[in-house]
């Protein structure tokens, strides 16, 4: 018998503006959700990607988890990068544009009090690693599928969210780079999940339901320790 709960999950389409910068984004709001993720790529339209919204609709319906889907890069901005791969290789303008959409959720009346974590892809995973590092107090929880990790090496040392790492069994050369990020993060809270048999893409039969299940596990787990942790400090205060 299945007991697993069935959530109710308003959907919303937001602009996320910063100065004459306006970002479309789709915001997925289960009721009681007690944290969101936030789709993090490489540019191009996170909103439209059938892949990604497979991803956000297992996270409500397995966890109660809230995601936001948001485009990275301006309509101008993406008929540009489509010539030139100029916004969709730099790492640290998509950063800045994932901390934007993080000030945003914590300044937005229905996510103000949600958790926030960070679900990269590929190249996306290193621009969320830069926003993480920009926003310690903020993010409690980094999912990684299948990242380019190298792309940095030499900022890994000051990752302090939690941090999952999860590659395909065939994608041999993703697994070396994850690897070795292992080694550079420092937190003791962080794991590297190899799914055997699954391709760089993870479109196996079962395989985007395996990253799912522990992405979904993941954010939940850390999420809670750190209301936990709040609630703690809290009380220390009140005591006082």
């Amino acid at each position: 018998m299945n007991n697993k709960k069935l959530w109710n999950v308003l959907e919303q389409i937001v602009t996320i503006e910063e100065g004459f910068i306006k970002l479309k984004g789709e915001l997925f709001l289960p009721t009681e959700a007690k944290g969101i993720v936030i789709f993090a790529q490489n540019g191009g339209s996170s909103r439209y990607s059938n892949r990604n919204h497979y991803l956000a609709h297992l996270l409500h319906q397995q966890e109660g988890l809230a995601t936001i889907l948001v485009d990275l890069l301006t309509a101008e901005e993406e008929t540009i990068d489509q010539r030139t791969q100029h916004f969709s290789h730099d790492i640290n303008f998509l950063a800045a544009r994932l901390i934007n959409i993080t000030d945003w959720l914590f300044q937005n009346p229905l996510t103000h009090d949600l958790k926030v974590g960070y679900f990269g892809i590929n190249k996306g995973s290193g621009s969320a690693f830069l926003a993480a590092i920009a926003r310690p107090q903020n993010v409690g929880a980094i999912v990684c599928r299948s990242g380019y990790t190298d792309l940095v090496s030499e900022s890994l040392c000051d990752v302090q969210a939690p941090t999952l790492l999860i590659v395909g069994g065939n994608d041999c050369t993703i697994i070396a780079m994850n690897e070795d990020a292992m080694a550079q993060i420092p937190t003791h809270h962080k794991k590297l999940e190899i799914i055997p048999e699954a391709s760089h893409k993870f479109s196996e039969p079962g395989a985007i339901e395996e990253v799912a299940r522990l992405s979904s596990q993941w954010f939940k787990h850390y999420f809670s320790q750190t209301e936990k942790q709040e609630l703690h400090l809290h009380g220390m205060l009140l005591s006082e």
